[in-house]
């Protein structure tokens, strides 16, 4: 039933918008009772295997954990392969954890369109812990800090990018940095760049909960550092509730949530007016031949749809 109304909710027909957007709403009272968890990451660092081995982890403490597989959308076929679920084997065959692969559309930022409405749903069905596994696309992945409580960036060792200052938009964002695959011959570049993370993290600004953010190693092959990730998690949510942050931020991802929809929901119906779409392709031949400037055709675009609208 769950999967059946995620599934509703990213249908683009305005029945199915209007339907979601009504279960959703009767299913408010039920929601905001779990620990929201962005994991990111570039692609070959392992999010997938370290959600699986972290995931279970949960799990044995009687947590039900649903997990929100974000895969890129191809700009060509619109397709997307959806193979997340197939590299979480133990994960996936356990009860009290469920598993959504989702597209990203047309949305920018490491997540799909509909990944709050779908946060909201597992929170309704009862899971405790909701992880969003981002695309993985490097310093985009700015979308999921602004839905999630704890945001984990997982780093590969020995990838250079330690002696880079280090990519400071995705850093900034991040309350804890976890160094994976530290197992073998990679467990002492692991603990190296360990400590050049946690050098590097001192550079830039405290952020506004007070907490330091905090790096750490781990081995999801063998099932190491993967029980303190989620202790520091913990700490981390006693320190912002008892801070009241925990709260407020969440109050403004719900604002940011409503600005976002209301610039969406705009270009959508602006997409939709047979008489806006001929101006904006006027407009775009005007531009081409360097007879308007583009900020302008912008604002007669909109004059145009106030004037369609009223």
């Amino acid at each position: 039933m769950l999967a059946q109304v995620i599934t509703l909710s990213e249908s683009q027909r305005e029945e199915d918008i209007v339907l979601a957007n009504q279960i959703i709403t009767e299913l408010l009272p039920q929601t905001g009772k779990s620990v929201r968890i962005g994991i990111t990451g570039v692609p070959g660092v392992g999010k997938s295997t370290f959600i699986d081995a972290f995931g279970k982890h949960l799990t044995e403490q009687s947590k039900k954990v649903a997990v929100l597989a974000v895969d890129p959308s191809s700009t060509k076929t619109k397709g997307s392969i959806l193979g997340d679920k197939t590299r979480m084997e133990n994960l996936s065959k356990d009860s009290n954890a469920f598993i959504r692969p989702s597209a990203t559309g047309t949305t920018l930022g490491g997540v799909a369109d509909r990944t709050h409405e779908t946060i909201l749903l597992c929170e309704a069905a009862g899971f405790d812990v909701i992880i969003v596994e981002t695309v993985g696309v490097g310093q985009s992945e700015t979308a999921v800090r602004n839905m999630v409580d704890f945001f984990l960036l997982l780093m590969l060792a020995g990838a250079g990018d330690e002696l880079q200052g280090i990519k400071k938009g995705i850093m900034e964002m991040a309350d804890a940095v976890v160094i994976t695959k530290a197992d073998g011959e990679n467990k002492k570049m692991a603990d190296q760049a360990r400590a050049n993370y946690q050098h590097a993290l001192h550079l830039l600004n405290t952020s506004a909960t007070g907490w330091v953010p905090k790096v750490t190693t781990s081995s999801a092959l063998e099932n190491r550092g993967v029980a303190e990730v989620w202790t520091l998690i913990e700490a981390y949510l006693e320190m912002t509730r008892a801070s009241g942050y925990f709260e407020s931020n969440r109050k403004e991802q719900d604002l940011i949530w409503f600005k976002d929809s209301l610039q969406n929901q705009l270009r959508k119906q602006l997409a939709q007016s047979e008489k806006i779409r001929n101006s904006i392709a006027r407009f775009e031949t005007q531009i081409e031949n360097r007879q308007m400037l583009p900020s302008a055709a912008a604002q007669k675009i909109i004059e145009e749809f106030l004037k369609v609208s009223s």
